[in-house]
């Protein structure tokens, strides 16, 4: 990612300081874009959820046809490895990744044993709630006959990148990205969630975006909070009439949205008791 100096990497067995170079010219990678990742947080001395996202990279790798190099376990161990490498107070950003080396005579398809793997640690602060803002993309997701999209696969993200670009360059922090059948998806980087009447309501999983770790802690804790949670499939009618909207990533965890659209959002009351109940879920795994 590179959008911080205080970086460390591991690649080839050993750890590095600094944004070291881990992918050849002739790599499958490098021209197909056969790369898999998956991204952890740490903040406040915690690392929710490690294991499931140490688990998640395994499971995209597989998917991508790939064969891991290593196994969730040895995943989880070096990032927390990586982690020590920092203060132990600093917010960091953990991205395990998986990419094809070589190709079979075919070109096209990759060599399934022929995996890279690498770890990328960056200090990233956490974002503070405030001024995040949705609007509405032009663009679409894909379905899962369009597109690999049960791996949080890096070629996916350039749809996501263009999402998010052509939202900001018209003044907002991220904007909602419809299926093809025109239902709301996530998103450019997001899992999202809308609040109406007192009750919580986010887009069923259809297979067009990735059932974040995030977004399914947050659904429990807020039903173990006695929050009704529904999950189903929504509209943009839906959210136009929302009282409340929050997302939830590992960037962030969870972020109310001030504005959507030209409207400016209530007090983001069940939104901000979500980010509370997150973060007392992390922090109940610190000591």
């Amino acid at each position: 990612m590179a959008v911080g100096t205080e970086i460390v990497t591991w690649v080839d067995g050993q750890w590095h300081r600094g944004n070291a170079p881990i992918i050849g010219a002739a790599d499958h990678v490098a021209w197909l874009g056969s790369q898999v990742f998956d991204g952890a947080r740490q903040f406040e001395g915690v690392c929710p959820d490690l294991d499931l996202h140490s688990a998640r990279i395994i499971r995209s790798a597989e998917a991508m046809n790939m064969v891991p190099p290593v196994d969730a376990e040895t995943v989880q161990g070096l990032l927390e490895e990586g982690c020590k490498l920092f203060a132990p107070d600093a917010a960091l950003y953990l991205r395990p990744m998986m990419w094809s080396r070589e190709s079979t005579p075919g070109i096209i398809d990759a060599v399934p044993e022929a995996t890279g793997f690498a770890i990328c640690i960056e200090a990233l602060p956490m974002p503070e709630p405030g001024a995040f803002s949705l609007t509405v993309s032009p663009y679409c997701r894909p379905r899962p006959d369009m597109a690999l999209t049960e791996a949080k696969a890096g070629s996916l993200y350039a749809n996501n990148a263009r999402i998010m670009a052509e939202a900001r360059s018209r003044g907002y922090s991220n904007a909602l990205s419809l299926d093809v059948e025109g239902h709301v998806a996530e998103t450019a980087s997001t899992n999202v969630f809308m609040v109406r009447d007192g009750v919580v309501f986010t887009p069923v999983p259809n297979g067009t975006f990735l059932n974040g770790i995030t977004r399914q802690r947050v659904i429990g804790l807020l039903r173990a909070d006695g929050v009704e949670v529904v999950e189903n499939s929504l509209t943009l009618a839906d959210f136009d009439a929302a009282e409340e909207i929050f997302v939830t990533g590992n960037i962030a965890k969870v972020m109310p949205v001030a504005r959507y659209k030209e409207r400016d959002l209530d007090a983001p009351r069940l939104g901000m008791r979500a980010r509370e109940l997150y973060w007392d879920y992390a922090l109940s795994g610190r000591g």
